[in-house]
């Protein structure tokens, strides 16, 4: 027997070449789709339900003769404005203001300048005033300082 011509196996080569191209390609973009959808799943467990909130239900607040509990005084922490008339119930060096109608031995205010402890501005913005009162508090937007005329 003499040996046949031999068989060409060219397509079969080519089919396996094409067969690693598409897997090489499939494997990576499934890889990042399998993790995608892992990452996805893993966070929607990490969310915590929410609360549900109920309001309780209160009953009306019915106008009563019985004496109320004792209240902040609303004059304990005055507000004191341009007019006026107050008196120092403290110390020169620690005063402590009132209001008072208007008369003699009080003081009148006659600017209030906000957010300062500057009583030195009072002699250009208030040139009249005998007097200043600085009200220094811990929140500096709450200073002020009150240019007073002895009346």
């Amino acid at each position: 027997m003499s040996p046949g011509a031999p068989v060409k196996s060219n397509g079969r080569k080519i089919a396996l070449i094409v067969a690693l191209v598409v897997l090489l390609l499939l494997c990576p973009c499934l890889g990042l789709a399998g993790w995608a959808i892992w990452r996805v799943a893993d966070a929607s467990n990490d969310v915590e339900p929410m609360p549900s909130v109920s309001v309780p239900v209160l009953p009306p607040v019915l106008p009563s003769a019985a004496p109320t509990p004792d209240l902040p005084d609303p004059d304990e922490d005055e507000e004191f404005a341009q007019g006026d008339c107050v008196v120092n119930e403290g110390t020169e060096d620690d005063a402590e203001l009132r209001k008072v109608p208007c008369g003699p031995n009080t003081y009148q205010v006659l600017l209030r300048i906000p957010a300062t402890t500057d009583g030195d501005r009072c002699e250009t913005l208030a040139p009249q005033a005998t007097a200043n009162y600085v009200h220094d508090n811990s929140i500096d937007l709450f200073d002020y300082v009150l240019c007073l005329k002895e009346r």
